[in-house]
């Protein structure tokens, strides 16, 4: 495996690939790799004859309260995970290269898939989210790219994005992958204390719950909301963020559930871990 931290050089072992007619796949990531991300790099493998996978922990999509310099980090277990995987070129550049001085160009997703969710409490959130993704796409020149269908929003904005803007690079959703007791894997499980732990799994459960109620026929989606809070709080230490059932494309809140709504929970724990899971409610 490949490690690469210059754009340029980047770019110039793809456009080499491209000569040679390998596809590229492609997995962006913010390092501190789980069996989720290797998940991605393996379903980018079946599907493309060489894999890249980016870890650059991208400053503009953190907010001035949030955990960028205590986000995780573990470049060696990271590179020797990723050249388990098969993976051909790790792309770890640095900030400084990745955004040079006089760099004063945004991307932005409209407010019909930003404003709601996680656009909420994380405002300009999804700006640097689809800017990086796109300097990445530029950089790098996949085929494809896979992302984990656990950052719902984050799927639907990339897929926006590069449809509004002709990048030619097919998105791959992955299924959520989980650890055994259904906790959705995160870089950020890392930051529970063991006796969070099973708060944590609040979310999933409630997902549970919303399935449940559903199959038994209830639909009001205010009523199902009621319901998943109370649950959630009566876990310790939960303080929800938003529970909110959206289309699955459009993301618009919904009244009833139906086929199409996948409901979307954030909820953070001990007041500093802030978790997010999803699932469709019905089917």
């Amino acid at each position: 495996m490949q490690i690469i931290r210059q754009p340029a050089a980047m770019t110039a072992w793809a456009k080499e690939q491209s000569k040679a007619g390998h596809s590229i796949g492609f997995v962006p990531t913010m390092g501190f790799f789980h069996q989720g991300h290797l998940s991605l790099m393996r379903m980018a493998a079946s599907r493309a004859a060489l894999v890249v996978v980016s870890l650059f922990v991208n400053p503009t999509q953190f907010g001035p309260q949030e955990d960028l310099a205590a986000y995780p980090r573990d470049f060696e277990r990271d590179s020797t995970l990723a050249a388990e995987a098969g993976v051909a070129v790790l792309f770890a550049p640095d900030a400084a290269d990745m955004y040079p001085k006089g760099c004063s160009t945004t991307v932005t997703v409209g407010n019909e898939l930003t404003s709601q969710l996680c656009g909420v409490s994380r405002p300009g959130h999804f700006a640097g989210v689809a800017t990086v993704v796109c300097k990445l796409f530029n950089i790098i020149q996949p085929d494809l790219a896979v992302f984990g269908e656990k950052d719902w929003q984050q799927l639907a904005v990339i897929r926006r994005m590069t449809a509004d803007l002709n990048l030619g690079v097919e998105i791959v959703g992955h299924p959520i992958v989980r650890e055994a007791d259904g906790l959705a894997m995160s870089s950020r499980n890392t930051y529970l204390a063991p006796s969070q732990r099973e708060s944590a799994l609040s979310l999933s459960r409630a997902l549970a719950l919303a399935r449940k109620l559903a199959a038994e026929g209830e639909r009001n989606t205010a009523r199902l909301t009621a319901a998943l809070r109370d649950f959630i709080l009566s876990f310790p230490e939960t303080a929800v963020d938003y529970i909110s059932f959206v289309h699955q494309h459009t993301l618009q809140e919904l009244a009833q559930a139906d086929e199409d709504t996948v409901l979307a929970l954030a909820v953070k724990i001990g007041g500093r871990v802030r978790l997010i899971d999803n699932g469709r409610v019905l089917g």
